[in-house]
């Protein structure tokens, strides 16, 4: 018989639990996204100058199209690079 300290599993027990993902705007209530503010931006954006997708930044869907459409003038008016190797 198996002791109690030696009992193994078939799947690992999940001791962690997963923080929620919220929308950062909803929660400090940001209503305005702006293009100016590159360092808030750049937490949207990965290594690459890519934009981030909702399903990972937690946005909700009115404040990513707020977001993308700042990230697009900032990179229009050189603020933000299109394409960069390390951008953080």
């Amino acid at each position: 018989m198996a002791k109690s300290n030696e009992i193994k599993y078939l799947t690992a027990i999940k001791t962690e639990k997963r923080q929620k993902k919220y929308c950062r705007f909803k929660r400090y209530g940001i209503k305005h996204v702006d293009y100016k503010d590159v360092e808030f931006l750049k937490k949207f954006l990965n290594e690459q100058g890519k934009m981030l997708p909702r399903r990972i930044t937690g946005n909700s869907l009115k404040y990513q199209r707020k977001v993308a459409e700042a990230v697009k003038k900032a990179r229009e008016m050189a603020m933000l690079p299109y394409v960069t190797d390390l951008l953080k």
